[in-house]
């Protein structure tokens, strides 16, 4: 691991937590309101992009009930079983059109070793970026979330998350149009924990909204 990779595991999650809580009155109180986040993580798989695909501009909801069926009609979910399915079948899983090109794209690069998922857990979060966001429908969320989850990198903030930026808004209580720059000077301060103050933000929105989580 070169030092420049900083990583969250289950040794010291926690204590990030803590330590966020002492320097942020507002996540502390999520902390004490609700207990600690669950530790979000996912594997490192081309199974969880798919999943994450299929997550864009969706609710959790709908997402997973597309990866249910899709688990339901191929088991665990890969590549070569992707570029297997026609049409027909990955719209009875609910992939839209652009879902499915994005699918096969990621399964074609990966088949063909543009992309080596495996490599990506030694490259640092940029390097990550780069390599992920050339192919189609792989944009800035989608990357976020796999070094957030799967890769369990400490230092991301997704603006592009609708839920993170409604929960932080109301736990800071900003006005409705406040800007990007403005939400990313507040997380500022969390640094190089960034990911982790979000895991509680996402706490406190999936608690106050009991919203139901599972894939």
């Amino acid at each position: 691991m070169s030092h420049n990779i900083r990583t969250f595991d289950a040794d010291n999650f926690r204590r990030i937590c803590r330590q966020l809580s002492k320097q942020d009155l507002d996540l502390k109180n999520i902390i004490l309101q609700h207990g600690y986040p669950p530790m979000w993580t996912r594997p490192a798989t081309f199974q969880t992009l798919i999943l994450t695909i299929l997550e864009q501009q969706v609710s959790l909801a709908a997402a997973y009930a597309a990866f249910k069926k899709l688990k339901e009609r191929i088991g665990y979910v890969t590549p070569a079983k992707i570029l297997l399915l026609s049409d027909e079948e990955m719209r009875a899983c609910y992939f839209t059109r652009q879902k499915m090109g994005y699918a096969r794209g990621l399964a074609e690069a990966i088949q063909s070793k543009k992309i080596q998922l495996k490599k990506l857990t030694a490259l640092p979060d940029e390097e990550v970026r780069r390599e992920l966001i050339q192919l189609k429908g792989i944009g800035h969320w989608t990357v976020d979330v796999y070094l957030m989850h799967a890769l369990q990198r400490t230092d991301l903030f997704p603006l592009g998350d609708i839920a993170l930026v409604n929960s932080l808004k109301e736990v800071k209580q900003l006005p409705k149009d406040i800007s990007k720059e403005e939400m990313l000077a507040i997380a500022e301060s969390w640094r190089p924990y960034r990911t982790i103050a979000s895991m509680i933000l996402w706490h406190s929105y999936i608690k106050k909204r009991g919203i139901k989580l599972g894939v």
